[in-house]
């Protein structure tokens, strides 16, 4: 187990400093002995000198403690940490064995997909023992999982495949890429685990819906629940004997393009970045091009009211009424916007030939921009 994972755990909701330290084991169990009398003093925790200690569990013959000055924590909290700790030291005597044989197995397809891309491959079926290791013989449903975090809060692989198969009430198939990336397989069903009975509401829905809803459902989750901002991409199901290769390619991609179109989402779908894909892989040089002869002003242009305005008027299909709605603005407020910029940059983006122009222009600044 992680103890420094602990530790730091322990140290933000204690809101005081937490240290580990290793005591021999026959020493602790004397000091122990000396305290049973106290609460905790049975070998969950003591005070000795002002500080508490707390036996995170024995290795070999030394035991690891966490330390806590004394008096910065209640009783309570006190017998609060004492739990946790116990439960902790619980669930990591799972069957290691099964453990280990499901990472092991997790592994050799992080491996084989590592080495399809440093063949330079884009497209690859897996080996029939693959196939069965991971019993990979129907329709999955991929995510690719990013978490944007730093090292100092690594997650474990074991916690989130168990955080996902609770979240989802189902198997789930967890195959680590990176130390920050993860590849989820899940089976169709996970689309239908919110539509219940109601069926006149889930009929008119597409299969892009109910794979935004996945996605939008388990990302929330994700962030609320485990370490924080993460980046989550889907795709379409697909059979991981023949496709799971390119699935991994195109997940990436997405991710990619969401990142670098659309700061400040973390949600990413492929069905909605089919623009940003054709656009991306245009010469820069092509695109600066493009730029100055279609926007002669772009700062003037593009001022963030500006930006806000013309996003939620493409979002809406260019709806005025829509748009000044969701806006919180008055209808002639927003006309006198697009007014605004037509007059400075002779676009009207109420025309469609125009409007292209521009929201192909938005995506272009924003990154010429950053750069």
């Amino acid at each position: 187990m992680d103890w420094e994972q602990v530790r730091e755990q322990l140290e933000a909701i204690l809101n005081t400093p937490v240290q580990t330290t290793r005591w021999a084991w026959d020493a602790w169990r004397h000091e122990a002995e000396k305290h049973k009398a106290e609460p905790g003093g049975e070998g969950g925790s003591l005070i000795r000198e002002g500080r508490l200690l707390f036996l995170a569990q024995k290795e070999g013959q030394e035991a690891l403690l966490l330390t806590i000055q004394a008096d910065a924590v209640s009783p309570v909290e006190r017998r609060l940490v004492e739990l946790t700790l116990e439960s902790r030291k619980t669930q990591d005597k799972e069957p290691l064995s099964l453990v280990n044989e499901e990472e092991r197995k997790a592994g050799m397809v992080r491996d084989w997909l590592r080495t399809q891309q440093e063949l330079g491959l884009t497209q690859a079926e897996m080996p029939d023992a693959l196939v069965t290791q991971l019993s990979l013989y129907s329709k999955k449903i991929p995510l690719l999982l990013y978490g944007d975090y730093t090292t100092s809060r690594r997650a474990h692989d074991r916690e989130l495949k168990k955080l996902l198969e609770s979240f989802f009430d189902a198997d789930m198939t967890l195959i680590p890429l990176t130390d920050k990336e993860w590849l989820i397989l899940g089976s169709e069903k996970i689309m239908s685990m919110d539509s219940g009975d109601d069926k006149e509401d889930s009929d008119g829905e597409t299969l892009e819906d109910r794979l935004a809803a996945v996605g939008y459902g388990l990302h929330e989750m994700l962030e609320n629940e485990w370490v924080g901002e993460c980046h989550l991409a889907i795709h379409y199901p697909i059979m991981p004997a023949k496709s799971l290769y390119a699935a991994v390619l195109q997940l990436r991609e997405t991710m990619m393009l969401g990142r670098t179109y659309h700061v400040g989402s973390n949600m990413h779908l492929p069905w909605e970045l089919q623009l940003e894909r054709l656009v991306h892989v245009v010469p820069e040089a092509e695109k600066a091009s493009f730029l100055e002869h279609v926007l002669k002003r772009l700062d003037v242009a593009f001022d963030a009211e500006t930006m806000t305005t013309l996003e939620q008027f493409f979002q809406l299909d260019c709806n005025v009424s829509e748009t000044a709605k969701k806006l919180y603005i008055h209808r002639n407020t927003l006309l006198y916007r697009l007014d605004k910029f037509k007059h400075e940059t002779g676009l009207d983006v109420r025309t469609f030939n125009n409007a292209v122009l521009v929201k192909i222009a938005m995506l272009l600044y924003k990154v010429t921009k950053r750069k």
